[in-house]
C-alpha cells in the first residue's frame, strides 16, 4: 500500500502537474507620458511599424499578421482560451497540461522538479528558470528580441527574469499592479472617481470591541476584508465575538481592513481595459459564489453567467458607467491595460456598490473573450495587447462601448469551476480528458470529441470541460478539478443552480476515482507539495 502511495508522491514530484485552481495572466501598457514611460512592445517586430491603426479591422489585420512571439505564461491556459486564434505566433507557456499534449500552441515542460509553490508568481518564475521553457523561448526569438510575456501574475523577480530572457513584460510594473490590487486602495480610488462601495470604514483593529467601535454606524452584522488575498479565503463574516475570534489572528495582523456592513446582495463581475483611446467596457456577468457542490470556500467564487438580461437594464448600465469612470480613474493612476471589477448589486434598494478590483486577466476572462460581441469584433484581450505595443492608434472607444452594450451583441455563456469539497486526500487514478462532453436526456454525461475551444461546444446538451487535475495528481479540499463552460444559463432567476447545472456537476464529479491515504504524514506531504496546498487559486 505505502509502496503505491510514495510512488504517487514521486509521480507529483517528477511527473505530472499538482493538483490545484488554475489561472492566467495579462499584458502592460505602453511607453507614455501617462504611463511613467513603461517599456513599450512592437507585436510587428523591432523593426517595423504600420499606419495608425483606426478601426477595429485594422487591429484584426495588426494581429492576424503578428509576427513577433507573444506568450502567455501562468499555471495553465484556461483565462485567455483561444486567443491564438486571433494572434498570430501566440504561444501558451504552463505548467500544467491540461491537453495531454494534444493542443500545439501550448507549450508544457515535460521535467518537473520538486517545488513548494506559494503564489501564481512561484509558478511563473519556475517556469522561466526552467531549461526546457528557456530552450523553447530561445528558439523563436528574432535575434536579441524574445518576444513578449503575458502573465495572470507576476512580481519584480519575474520582471528580472523576462529582462535576462529578452521578453517585454506586457503589463504595467509590479509594484503597480501590487498597490492597484489592495482592496484598501480600490475603495479610494474608487471614492476618487465617484464610485461608491458598500457603507464601510477602514481602520486598524486590534480587538472584538475596538471593531464595534469603529464601525458603530455600520451596525453589527458585519464583513472585514484584508488588503490582499482571494475573496473567498480573506473574506470574514462576522455578526459576533465568537465570528470574531475564528479570524481575529489575520484581521489584527493587518495595518489597515475593510469593514463592510453587509447586506443582502448578489455578486456580479466586469472587465474592462484601459487604453490611451478611453476605457473599453465588456458585459456585465453573474458570479456563482460559495456553493457549496462548487466550492469549500463560503463566499468563494466558483464560476460566472453571461446573459443580456442578467440584472435590471439601469442596473446594466450604472455598472458600466461605474467602471468606465473607474478605468479613467486607473489611467490617472498609471495604470493601462486589462482589469476586472467586481460589483455587489443591494437585492433591496438595487444600488450598485464596487466590490474589488483585480488588475489583471481574471477567471471570468474565459467568458468575456469569446462571447458574440468579441467575435463579432475583436476579444478584449486584443486591446490589451494593443496598448502594450508600439503600433500607433486611435479608436472611437465610444463607439464600441455602445455596440457591446446592445443586448443584440450578448448571448449566453456559463462556467463552473469545480472543486474537492471533501476534507479528504487521495491519489487520483482516473480523471476525464479536456474536450467537449455531451449530456444525454437522462442527465448521464459521455466524452464526445476533443478540442481546446469553449465554441466547440454548439448547444446546451453540449459542453467544455477543461481539465486542471489529472491522473497522478492529488486530489484535496480546495483542489480544482476542472472548469466545464457551455451555452445558456446555469442558475435560475433567484441565483441557484439550475437541475442541469447539478447533472453537469454530478456528472463531472463521477468521472474522477482515486485511491485513498491512509497515512496522515503522507496525506500532508501531499497537500503541502501540491499546486497552492489549498492556499492560493491558480485560476
Amino acid at each position: 500500500m505505502f509502496a503505491r502511495i510514495f510512488d504517487g508522491l514521486r509521480r507529483l514530484f517528477h511527473s505530472s502537474a499538482a493538483a490545484g485552481n488554475a489561472g492566467a495572466d495579462q499584458p502592460e501598457p505602453p511607453a507614455s507620458a501617462e504611463a511613467g514611460g513603461e517599456a513599450s512592445v512592437d507585436t510587428q517586430g523591432a523593426t517595423t511599424m504600420s499606419s495608425k491603426i483606426t478601426s477595429i479591422a485594422d487591429v484584426r489585420r495588426h494581429f492576424l499578421n503578428n509576427k513577433r512571439p507573444i506568450y502567455f505564461i501562468s499555471a495553465t491556459n484556461f483565462n485567455l482560451l483561444g486567443i491564438g486564434d486571433w494572434v498570430g505566433n501566440f504561444r501558451h507557456i504552463n505548467y500544467i497540461d491540461c491537453f495531454d499534449r494534444r493542443q500545439r500552441n501550448v507549450f508544457v515542460p515535460r521535467e518537473k522538479f520538486p517545488r513548494d509553490f506559494e503564489g501564481i508568481e512561484d509558478i511563473n518564475n519556475y517556469l522561466l528558470e526552467h531549461k526546457e521553457v528557456i530552450d523553447f523561448i530561445q528558439s523563436r526569438a528574432q535575434g536579441d528580441d524574445a518576444g513578449v510575456a503575458a502573465f495572470l501574475m507576476f512580481d519584480e523577480h519575474t520582471e528580472e527574469v523576462c529582462e535576462q530572457l529578452g521578453l517585454k513584460v506586457a503589463f504595467p510594473p509590479a509594484a503597480l499592479r501590487s498597490r492597484m490590487d489592495n482592496k484598501i486602495e480600490t475603495v479610494r480610488i474608487g471614492n476618487k472617481a465617484g464610485v461608491p462601495s458598500v457603507p464601510n470604514v477602514l481602520a486598524k483593529v486590534g480587538s472584538y470591541q475596538e471593531l464595534l467601535d469603529v464601525s458603530r454606524e455600520l451596525g453589527t452584522d458585519l464583513v472585514v476584508q484584508t488588503a490582499y488575498g482571494d475573496s473567498g479565503h480573506t473574506t470574514f463574516f462576522i455578526a459576533s465575538e465568537d465570528d470574531y475570534y475564528k479570524h481575529a489572528e489575520e484581521i489584527e495582523a493587518e495595518p489597515e481592513v475593510k469593514i463592510m456592513k453587509r447586506i443582502d446582495c448578489r455578486g456580479s463581475a466586469i472587465e474592462a481595459c484601459a487604453t490611451r483611446s478611453g476605457t473599453v467596457v465588456g458585459p456585465l456577468m453573474t458570479e456563482l459564489v460559495g456553493f457549496k457542490s462548487l466550492t469549500p470556500y463560503k463566499g468563494g467564487w466558483c464560476g460566472n453567467e453571461m446573459f443580456a438580461g442578467a440584472f435590471s437594464q439601469e442596473v446594466r448600465d450604472k455598472a458600466r458607467e461605474y467602471t468606465f469612470k473607474f478605468g479613467e480613474a486607473l489611467r490617472e493612476e498609471g495604470y493601462r491595460g486589462y482589469f476586472e471589477l467586481d460589483f455587489l448589486i443591494d437585492m433591496a434598494t438595487h444600488d450598485v456598490y464596487l466590490g474589488e478590483l483585480n488588475p489583471r486577466v481574471t477567471g471570468a476572462s474565459s467568458l468575456t473573450n469569446v462571447a458574440a460581441f468579441a467575435h463579432s469584433d475583436i476579444p478584449l484581450f486584443l486591446f490589451h495587447l494593443l496598448e502594450f505595443s508600439d503600433q500607433d492608434f486611435d479608436l472611437d472607444i465610444a463607439e464600441i462601448n455602445e455596440r457591446w452594450s446592445h443586448p443584440d451583441s450578448i448571448d449566453s455563456w456559463s462556467q463552473l469551476v469545480i472543486k474537492h469539497t471533501e476534507e479528504s486526500v487521495d491519489l487520483l487514478t482516473a480523471a476525464p480528458a479536456s474536450g467537449v462532453w455531451r449530456m444525454e436526456s437522462d442527465g448521464s454525461i459521455a466524452y464526445d470529441h476533443y478540442d481546446s475551444h469553449p465554441h466547440a461546444a454548439e448547444n446546451e446538451r453540449e459542453a467544455f470541460f477543461l481539465r486542471i487535475s489529472g491522473e497522478g495528481d492529488f486530489r484535496y479540499e480546495g483542489a480544482d478539478l476542472g472548469i466545464l463552460i457551455t451555452r445558456g444559463r446555469l442558475m435560475d432567476d433567484d441565483f441557484q443552480l439550475t437541475e442541469r447545472a447539478k447533472a453537469w456537476i454530478e456528472g463531472i464529479r463521477g468521472q474522477f476515482a482515486g485511491q485513498p491515504l491512509q497515512d496522515p504524514v503522507v496525506e500532508e506531504v501531499a497537500v503541502s507539495h501540491a499546486i497552492g496546498g489549498g492556499n492560493f487559486k491558480i485560476l
